[in-house]
């Protein structure tokens, strides 16, 4: 018997509503099904991310996050993403929305992608497509399960989502006990999140009867609230810790989507706008980041 409850997107919307609403009081985590994103669209992102790992570092530097300035793409190497101040033992890419490159916001612009295969921008955009219906379609379901309109959310907090996206491989865990984590114990700081994983599994969720694994099951996302909407909910629907452990022995590959309020959006439940927020944690991640934000 699975840990996480599996909801079926396509039920009818106060039924998918209830399921939600107890899976986000209950756990913050659960599997989503029916949710529509078609299985060669995965396919083809998972075919043509293993061959962008397989690239030898120099080729993948080409398009390091440091050329992608304050719009905050690229790739980045392994160990130089922090979680809880230590780094992780995985490697990364990181995109947005496609934006325009005179974009005056923060982490918005265009996205960067390796020259040696040009298919990855096409699979990328079509999947940030298809994961925003996704996640528009959940928040109207855990909106009718807190007694609100369906579109109260895409009309306020994601009128214009804040849209992140990353593809994150993980090698085999080391031997050593101290070695480290693939990613650390976290909880996630924006809205929602939608988690497509490979087959080889390690993400683990903490429970009040201790760590339980999210395996992968095909078919499905991993879908886990974040802190934000922990506090517009004021704590009735959890954002709940997390971790990565890859001790497969085999390369892992997951792909996490994150659907957030608008970056101009005030949210008086943090202080200010989302974009200030999302730039405080973010810049704990990567610190160089700060720094780069507040250059003229």
């Amino acid at each position: 018997m699975m840990s996480l409850p599996v909801i079926d997107l396509s039920d009818p919307l106060p039924d998918v509503a209830r399921s939600v609403g107890a899976a986000c009081r209950e756990r913050g985590f659960f599997y989503l099904t029916g949710h529509g994103v078609p299985p060669d669209l995965l396919a083809d992102l998972e075919a043509v991310s293993r061959k962008f790992f397989a690239l030898p570092l120099p080729a993948k530097q080409q398009i390091a996050m440091a050329r992608g300035g304050r719009a905050w793409r690229g790739y980045f190497p392994v160990g130089a993403e922090l979680t809880d101040g230590r780094p992780d033992l995985k490697e990364g890419l990181y995109f947005g929305a496609e934006l325009a490159a005179d974009d005056p916001r923060p982490l918005h612009g265009p996205n960067l992608f390796p020259p040696q295969l040009p298919q990855l921008r096409d699979v990328v955009l079509r999947y940030l497509d298809a994961m925003t219906g996704v996640g528009q379609a959940v928040l109207r379901a855990i909106a009718v399960s807190l007694g609100l309109a369906p579109d109260h959310f895409a009309t306020r907090l994601t009128a214009q989502p804040t849209v992140l996206f990353r593809i994150f491989h993980y090698p085999p865990a080391p031997p050593e006990p101290d070695a480290g984590w693939g990613v650390g114990e976290h909880t996630d700081y924006g809205l929602l999140t939608l988690l497509a994983q490979d087959a080889n599994g390690g993400l683990q969720v903490r429970t009040p009867r201790g760590w339980i694994a999210a395996p992968p099951v095909a078919g499905t996302y991993v879908c886990n609230i974040g802190d934000v909407l922990d506090r517009v909910t004021g704590g009735r629907y959890r954002s709940t810790a997390h971790r990565v452990l890859n001790t497969s022995g085999r390369d892992r590959l997951s792909f996490p989507f994150f659907l957030d309020p608008g970056f101009d959006v005030e949210v008086p439940q943090l202080g200010g706008t989302y974009g200030d927020y999302l730039i405080s944690k973010v810049s704990r991640v990567f610190p160089e980041l700060w720094t780069r934000v507040n250059s003229p």
